[in-house]
C-alpha cells in the first residue's frame, strides 16, 4: 500500500471509550482522505472451548456478540461519513495483539482510553497501553472533554524531543495542523540542573539562559524541515522551564490533540514508553498520539 491507501485502524468492543474512539476516526479518516478499519479481538474460541470441556452452560456465543459490536460501530461509523471507505474485521486474538497485527501496515491506529471489563479505577485500560507502548506506527489514544474530540480548540500541541529522537513526532504534529487547519502549539520543556545553580540569584541566571538558549535552538532544529514541506502551518514556538510531562499536561487543556514521540529499540519486547507519553496517556485533557522514533 502506499501511505495514503494504509488505512486508520481503530480498535471496537462496544464500550463509550471505543464509540469515541470510533467517532474520533471516522473524522481522522476524512481529514486525511484515508480508508477506515474496524477491528474486534476476542479470544472467545479459547473461552467457549473451556465452557465446553467443562460441562458448564454455554454462554451466548462471544462471536456473535462481536461481529454485532462491529456491526453497530460500523454502522454508527457511515451516519457520521458516508464518504469515509469503511472495512471490519473479527480476529480471535488477544484484544492488544489483534489491534497491533493491524497496524502493521495502518496510517495510524486508534483506541478509546479505556475499554469493555476495564475497572473504572483504571486511568487508562491496559490494551490502550500496551498498543501505545509497542506499536510501529502512530497510535492515538481517544480521550478529554468535548471541546477537545471535537477540534474546538483549533490547536495541535507538539511535545518537542531532541532533534534526531522526536523527528517522526514533529512531522505527524506539522501534518495533523495543516490537515485540521490549526495552529501548531510547539513547546519545549528545559530545566537547569541544580548543580549548575548558585545560591546567588544574579550568577544563577547564566546557567538558566544557557540552558533556555538551547532548548531554542533544539526546538528550531527540530521544526525546521517539516515547516519547510507544510509552509502554511502556522505555528507558536514555546520554551518553558520545568518537567516536560507537567508542562504538556498542562498545555493540553488548550490543545485538540497533542503528539509526542516515543523510542522503538529493535528486538526490544515490552513497553517502551518514556515517562512523559505514560504521564500524558493518563492525564491529558485531550487525545494524545505517540510516534514511533525507530532507533
Amino acid at each position: 500500500m502506499t501511505t495514503t491507501e494504509r488505512p486508520l485502524v481503530v480498535g471496537v468492543d462496544g464500550s463509550d471509550g471505543s464509540l469515541a474512539a470510533v467517532d474520533w476516526a471516522v473524522d481522522e479518516a476524512a481529514r486525511h482522505g484515508v480508508p477506515l478499519r474496524l477491528v474486534y479481538g476476542s479470544l472467545w474460541e479459547r473461552y467457549e472451548s473451556l465452557t465446553l470441556l467443562g460441562g458448564g452452560p454455554k454462554r451466548p456465543a462471544e462471536r456473535l456478540v462481536s461481529e454485532h459490536v462491529v456491526a453497530a460501530a460500523a454502522e454508527r461509523a457511515r451516519r457520521r461519513e458516508p464518504g469515509v471507505k469503511l472495512f471490519t474485521a473479527v480476529h480471535a486474538q488477544d484484544p492488544a495483539e489483534a489491534l497491533l497485527g493491524a497496524a502493521d501496515d495502518a496510517f495510524a491506529l486508534v483506541t478509546g482510553h479505556r475499554g469493555r471489563g476495564e475497572l473504572k479505577g483504571l486511568l487508562l485500560g491496559s490494551v490502550s497501553l500496551a498498543v501505545a507502548a509497542r506499536a510501529h506506527c502512530p497510535v492515538i489514544v481517544v480521550r478529554g472533554d468535548r471541546a477537545a474530540l471535537t477540534g474546538g480548540h483549533g490547536r495541535v500541541l507538539l511535545g518537542a524531543g531532541e532533534p534526531g529522537t522526536g523527528d517522526a513526532a514533529a512531522r505527524f504534529a506539522v501534518r495533523e495542523a495543516e490537515v485540521r487547519g490549526d495552529t501548531l502549539d510547539a513547546v519545549r520543556a528545559w530545566r537547569c540542573p541544580a548543580h549548575e545553580s548558585a545560591d546567588v540569584a544574579v550568577l544563577a541566571e547564566e546557567p538558566a539562559r544557557y540552558h533556555e538558549d538551547r532548548a531554542i535552538t533544539q526546538l528550531e532544529e527540530l521544526l525546521r524541515d517539516p515547516l519547510a514541506a507544510h509552509p502554511a502551518v502556522t505555528v507558536r514556538r514555546t520554551t518553558v522551564e520545568g518537567q516536560a510531562r507537567r508542562v504538556l499536561v498542562r498545555h493540553s487543556a488548550a490543545a485538540d490533540l497533542v503528539v509526542v514521540g516515543a523510542r522503538r529499540r529493535q528486538g526490544h519486547f515490552g513497553l517502551q514508553l518514556g515517562r512523559v507519553a505514560h504521564t500524558l496517556l493518563h492525564h491529558a485533557a485531550c487525545p494524545v498520539a505517540v510516534v514511533p522514533q525507530e532507533a
